[in-house]
């Protein structure tokens, strides 16, 4: 696997547009254009009139009621609807596509490679992705996978823009998109759901809650900080703070007796096998 982030911008010759213009598409062109993209170079196709407006206010990029209108000129098409759309927008894009032949990107879990090449009209470069919602705020995680048609230079294309929006990884095999979506994908409502237990637990001990909420807060992103620029395994750095038969320890022992490890694995399973379902759900 190989990992980029603060990535160049695409080359000048492309052209990208993205098909959707929610936060997803929103904070990957936000991220482009922070990092050097000409907004002349990017078009994005959004029915809802307030979310074009917004786009073509904050960043200056071509903006369009109809998707064919964004992507009759793109190099790049980037896909950026619900799953359950992805069928009939390709539908509807695949003469352009067929007559084009852009590398496309496809920013929608559960969605195969193979489902998009045939609802595009196959002999299509793809590259399937799945960033997350700290993308928003430029500290986002996304998991890339490229079907054999896309080439180094396309490869380096796709990194380059989905990078621009924090760390990106590439997926050698394409099963293991699921699991990333079940990781990273849905990870952040994880974390979130850990700080309102965090916040939670400790005003049921007494502190107000905003104290509460602060303190949660604070201590898990100074110790998501660690994790990112110590370069030590995690499990070292939980025993750096584990005093032996002090505070921590006693909190990991109650963890470990109500089997929180196998309450992760099992919450890592069962969103991998229900990613897995929504490809069928979709069509073939």
């Amino acid at each position: 696997m190989n990992a980029s982030s603060n990535a160049a911008v695409p080359s000048a010759s492309s052209r990208i547009a993205f098909i959707g213009g929610g936060n997803m598409a929103r904070s990957l062109v936000g991220g482009m254009i922070r990092n050097g993209a000409s907004p002349q170079d990017i078009d994005v196709a959004e029915p809802n009139a307030g979310l074009r407006a917004a786009l073509a206010h904050d960043f200056h990029v071509g903006t369009h009621a109809e998707n064919e209108d964004a992507a009759q000129s793109a190099d790049v098409l980037a896909l950026a609807v619900k799953p359950q759309m992805m069928k009939t927008v390709c539908a509807g894009l695949s003469a352009i596509v067929q007559a084009r032949k852009p590398l496309v990107i496809s920013i929608a879990a559960g969605i195969r490679i193979d489902q998009l090449e045939h609802w595009l009209g196959g002999a299509v470069a793809v590259v399937r992705c799945m960033p997350n919602t700290p993308a928003l705020i430029g500290a986002g995680a996304t998991g890339m996978c490229a079907n054999t048609r896309v080439d180094a230079s396309r490869r380096a294309l796709a990194q380059n823009i989905l990078g621009a929006t924090g760390l990106s990884l590439w997926i050698d095999d394409e099963a293991l998109m699921d699991t990333v979506t079940a990781l990273s994908g849905s990870g952040p409502a994880y974390f979130f759901l850990l700080v309102e237990a965090l916040e939670d637990a400790a005003v049921a001990q007494g502190l107000p809650r905003t104290t509460a909420r602060a303190l949660a807060v604070h201590t898990c992103a100074g110790a998501g900080r660690m994790l990112a620029e110590d370069g030590a395994a995690p499990a070292a750095l939980r025993e750096r703070v584990t005093s032996p038969n002090g505070t921590t320890q006693a909190a990991l022992e109650s963890f470990a007796a109500g089997d929180f490890r196998a309450i992760v694995a099992s919450a890592i399973a069962v969103a991998t096998a229900r990613g897995r379902e929504l490809s069928s759900e979709f069509g073939s």
